[in-house]
């Protein structure tokens, strides 16, 4: 009875990885994940959103993909220039409250003006108490109205911005309080110069002196 031979397999002619180094790698590079690649510059600058900013994005119906890193840090420029308009006004009212007490240099010019109109309208004769209302009370009481003009303005000024924050487009910071503070002092030294303007010129601190009766 004849046997068949059974076939065999020579495993010698069984290709290896080794025999065939490109095929190896080709088909290492066909089985990797394309997925696993390094995150790209803009896959960095959405993960570095801040998850408030995206929750905000999202109330108002926004993708967080339209959001730009530097959309959502203030403006430090802006910071700076918020209440600048107010402040300097601010110290303009003060400023002109100062004035208003302690004198400015349009008063005095003022007052010397009248005080030459007086003597020139006394030249050619007058009594004492004629030269004494001219020369003067005229001066003293010019240099009681410029003062007073300053006071009224530093007064109409310092309460322009307090009330400010009350009328036109709302703000969206509250006004610093420093701000507050110097249109408030503004407002009290207004407040004063103008009573002490008003005692000037109508004669209630100092009246005009009086000319003595001559001796008959």
């Amino acid at each position: 009875m004849n046997t068949t031979p059974s076939k065999t397999t020579d495993l010698s002619k069984t290709a290896s990885p080794a025999d065939a180094p490109e095929k190896s790698s080709a088909d290492a590079a066909v089985t990797e994940d394309p997925t696993a690649t390094a995150v790209s510059a803009e896959d960095r600058d959405e993960a570095a959103v801040p998850a408030e900013a995206t929750d905000q994005a999202e109330d108002d119906g926004l993708e967080p993909e339209d959001l730009e890193p530097e959309d959502l840090e203030p403006d430090p420029f802006t910071e700076a220039r918020h209440g600048v308009g107010a402040g300097a006004t601010a110290v303009v009212s003060a400023a002109l409250g100062i004035v208003a007490l302690t004198g400015a240099w349009s008063g005095r010019v003022a007052a010397e003006r009248e005080t030459l109109m007086g003597q020139i309208q006394t030249a050619g004769g007058s009594s004492a108490a004629q030269q004494i209302s001219e020369i003067y009370g005229d001066a003293w009481h010019t240099t009681a109205l410029v003062n007073g003009v300053f006071a009224v303005l530093a007064l109409l000024v310092g309460a322009f911005v307090l009330a400010r924050p009350a009328f036109g487009t709302p703000a969206t910071r509250p006004q610093p309080a420093w701000i507050r503070a110097v249109a408030l002092a503004g407002v009290a030294l207004g407040t004063l110069g103008v009573l002490i303007s008003a005692g000037m010129y109508f004669d209630l601190f100092l009246s005009l002196p009086v000319a003595g009766t001559p001796a008959g």
